[in-house]
């Protein structure tokens, strides 16, 4: 096989989220990047997601295309809809949005304060068959399928499945090879049986081989032993969900499939993400400057926050979801022990999620405004502010597939502090007698998951920031200077892609389809 550097590739990104249409978590940073960078590569991307009410919102233009649809649901109802079309800023990858107000015109993507939509399993059944509907009236055959999370899941499955479409004789061949994107394995769209009924598929095909999974339909199983290759956003993540422990009940499934599950780390976005040029900063810096230009820049949010102004106290930063996941049943008590015992030590967090976690930190806000400023809700702003400002950044995550928040903080100088779990394990290199030796450390894992180790790795922390000055001026320019651009990224997941239609096809059609120029 050729090169896949000079293979030309139809790809179609399925997702529910792209920044700017719409975003809930990193989801929407990958397939509102990713598809620009592997364009630029040579290749031809389009993105098909939901019309929400978000979309209008974003500021990008949107046109009307000629494509609609509609499509049998259970009940005996038929379901309209229409195709409306943008692109993906700073490029031509076009954004194909299916519209459906009745599925899509909410105030939020998945759910409100009392949970998840109920309908949430017709809701995304519907998005996945218009998808189809989209993908076979393209102006070109279609090379790979891309499906993110389990909104998507079910696609791979009812491409194997379609015999016809609403409009004749169309359809995507049964061979189209498809990629499962996993960004969280613990988000699953689990649902009743019943729910199958809104694929329009015969009840013979909810077999234990596609759609049943212990009686009920679960989109992500579907995915998983359906896709012809599932990949998860770090590499220690695709190792990790092959374990009980981070394997949320799919992990037998997954340790069948050997090498066809593996780990592509995230990019970021490095024009947006670049304290060089970074538009919410008081000033500046680079891997040059850092020294005092980050002091100038703690300073003035210390006063932004109403914290006490001194450029020598450490400045430790949380942004995040407010949940288990990201370890605040270890953050929380260091937290308290550092009030408690007057530490030299600030806080400052950024983020909303569990309401008793909420209010916790806004109580101890109020009664410690001297160490501790805690921002309920989010500010793309501040949370520049706060990467550029702290001296420290803190993500104990019980379990991360890759995570954003230590890629921002190396480019930004700002140490990290991590459990040794998926992504943070992959980009953050623990700082240890070995590592500084070979001039590779760029942070500070915990040793074991609780607060004393999170304890522990912070007081070591601050002990090289103090006593062994030129160890960290080395630990945070080496973080620096790391390369965590989307184009590496991209480049592996050209590399999957190519190896993905290969393997499906005997050489003769993998030649054809991959020599189109």
């Amino acid at each position: 096989m050729a090169d896949s550097q000079v293979l030309k590739l139809n790809i179609v990104y399925l997702t529910t989220e792209a920044v700017p249409f719409a975003k809930t978590g990193g989801l929407a940073d990958v397939c509102g990047k990713l598809p620009s960078v592997v364009a630029q590569s040579g290749h031809d991307c389009a993105v098909i997601m939901p019309a929400f009410d978000s979309i209008v919102r974003s500021g990008m233009p949107l046109e009307q295309t000629d494509m609609s649809f509609a499509i049998e649901m259970p009940g005996d109802r038929i379901v309209g809809g229409r195709v409306l079309r943008s692109h993906l800023p700073g490029g031509d990858v076009p954004v194909y949005f299916v519209d459906q107000p009745q599925y899509f015109s909410r105030p939020s993507l998945y759910g409100d304060k009392h949970g998840d939509y109920r309908d949430n399993a017709e809701r995304f059944i519907f998005f996945c068959r218009a998808a189809m509907e989209v993908m076979k009236r393209m102006d070109q055959p279609v090379d790979l399928v891309q499906c993110n999370d389990w909104q998507t899941a079910l696609i791979p499955a009812l491409i194997q499945s379609d015999t016809n479409g609403a409009h004749g004789d169309e359809r995507l061949p049964a061979d189209t090879p498809t990629v499962l994107s996993i960004h969280n394995l613990a988000y699953q769209g689990s649902f009743p049986a019943e729910d199958f009924e809104a694929t329009g598929l015969p009840w013979e095909q909810f077999r234990s081989e596609s759609f049943e999974y212990y009686g009920g339909l679960n989109f992500l199983k579907t995915g998983i032993v359906t896709a012809d290759h599932v990949c998860t956003v770090s590499p220690t993540y695709a190792d990790e969900i092959k374990t009980p422990l981070h394997g949320c009940g799919l992990d037998p499934i997954l340790r069948s499939m050997g090498d066809r599950v593996s780990g592509i780390i995230n990019g970021i976005d490095t024009d947006i993400w670049n304290p060089a040029t970074d538009p919410h900063l008081a000033r500046n810096y680079d891997v040059r400057t850092w020294e005092q230009d980050k002091q100038e820049n703690k300073l003035a949010l210390q006063s932004e926050l109403g914290l006490p102004s001194n450029p020598h106290v450490p400045l430790i930063g949380l942004v995040g979801r407010l949940a288990d996941q990201k370890g605040w049943d270890l953050i929380l008590p260091v937290i308290r022990e550092h009030l408690r015992e007057k530490r030299p030590t600030q806080w400052a967090i950024l983020g909303s999620g569990d309401p008793a976690i909420e209010s916790e930190l806004a109580w101890l806000a109020s009664e410690n405004p001297d160490q501790l400023a805690a921002h309920i809700g989010f500010s793309d702003a501040l949370a520049h502010r706060i990467e550029a400002s702290s001296d420290l950044f803190v993500m104990p995550s019980r379990y991360e597939p890759c995570g954003l928040n230590q890629l921002y903080s190396l480019r930004y100088g700002t140490v990290c502090v991590v459990t040794k779990t998926g992504g943070l394990a992959d980009t953050i290199v623990d700082t240890n007698a070995e590592s500084i030796a070979n001039d590779t450390a760029t942070g500070f894992h915990l040793r074991a998951y609780d607060a004393a180790a999170l304890e522990q790795a912070i007081g070591e922390a601050l002990r090289v920031r103090f006593h062994e000055k030129e160890i960290w001026k080395n630990i945070v320019e080496r973080g620096m200077r790391c390369d965590w651009s989307w184009g590496a990224s991209a480049s592996q997941y050209v590399e999957l892609y190519a190896k993905t239609i290969s393997l499906k096809h005997s050489p003769s059609e993998s030649s054809d389809a991959l020599a189109r120029q």
